[in-house]
């Protein structure tokens, strides 16, 4: 089988903890073909997409981990698979992309997750599709209806809609300290939709990251426990990763998403649970693959090369 990533630069992996380096390496292990392109390979010529490919091999030495052959023009057809493993931050030029890779699929490349599956599911905003497990949320651009958010809750989260590993998440208390500050750098003055949320102080035990694989659930999650001093757990933001099982909670909101997510074409989703809470559905390029698997043992990327041969095969 031939399958093609869709990533950034292989020479920026950090293969002691990239998922997609997980992936490749187990996709290798069973005999598939590996092939690697970034979105602004991708190339409508008037009649479809194609992109500029480069076979990749593993060579088993960390120092020196791939060898890339030249890019050659293809059509996405000419693979089994594509693999969006593009990091965000999901700006236009990304959304670009899904365009462009919707057309491939229309024409009948397999690519997962689904192009349109990802930019219909802003990684914030969609848990709004799922309000029985999510904290008070408000969804506003307006400062007076923060405020009286604020006066009810007394301690909340402000963060951007298109953030990313913690970037522009701010705490403010009961005191409002910097509240209006925060409101209008966030917002810039009432222009951007922002997300705000009860503060879930359980925080302290960690942001946890639960995948959910081929519409099943990973056995095992990881607890981003933030630093000191610290209300984002994201492991950018320093936060500590500690895998675990996952509680019951978890297991609740997951084996619920799970099969609603897989049938809108996501076959890898990150979900972020805070206490008893839903936080955030991570569609991207969810990781955590190497951290989940050092710590339990437990084949997440097995796991995930299964559910990707067994998606092809029609199952």
């Amino acid at each position: 089988m031939k399958i093609a990533f869709a990533a950034d630069p292989l020479a920026s992996f950090k293969i002691e903890k990239d998922s997609t380096y997980a992936m490749m390496v187990e996709a290798a292990r069973r005999g598939h073909a590996l092939y690697s392109f970034g979105h602004a390979d991708l190339i409508f010529d008037g009649r479809k997409v194609l992109a500029y490919l480069s076979r990749v091999r593993l060579t088993g030495n960390p120092q020196d981990w791939f060898h890339q052959d030249e890019p050659v023009l293809m059509s996405l057809n000419d693979v089994d698979a594509v693999i969006e493993r593009t990091d965000p931050p999901f700006n236009m030029e990304y959304v670009y992309a899904t365009y462009l890779l919707e057309r491939a699929e229309a024409d009948g490349a397999r690519i997962f997750n689904r192009p349109g599956a990802i930019r219909s599911h802003n990684e914030k905003l969609a848990i709004t599709g799922f309000t029985q497990f999510i904290a008070p949320t408000l969804v506003t651009s307006k400062e007076a209806s923060i405020r009286d958010f604020h006066r009810e809750h007394r301690d909340i989260i402000l963060k951007p809609l298109d953030g990313m590993g913690g970037e522009g998440v701010f705490r403010v208390g009961e005191q409002g300290l910097n509240l209006g500050a925060i409101i209008e750098t966030l917002t810039q003055h009432g222009a951007r939709t922002i997300m705000v949320q009860r503060y879930i102080p359980e925080i302290v035990d960690g942001d946890r990251r639960v995948l959910l694989i081929g519409g099943q659930v990973v056995p095992y999650c990881l607890a981003r426990v933030p630093q000191a001093g610290e209300v984002r757990g994201n492991l950018a933001a320093g936060g500590r990763g500690v895998a675990m099982p996952v509680s019951a909670r978890e297991r609740e909101i997951a084996e619920t998403l799970a099969p609603v997510l897989y049938q809108r074409g996501l076959l890898l989703v990150g979900l972020d649970v805070i206490g008893n809470y839903l936080t955030e559905i991570n569609v991207t390029s969810p990781t955590c693959f190497q951290e989940i698997a050092e710590q339990t043992g437990f084949d997440v990327a097995g796991m995930f090369i299964d559910a990707l041969e067994r998606t092809l095969a029609g199952g």
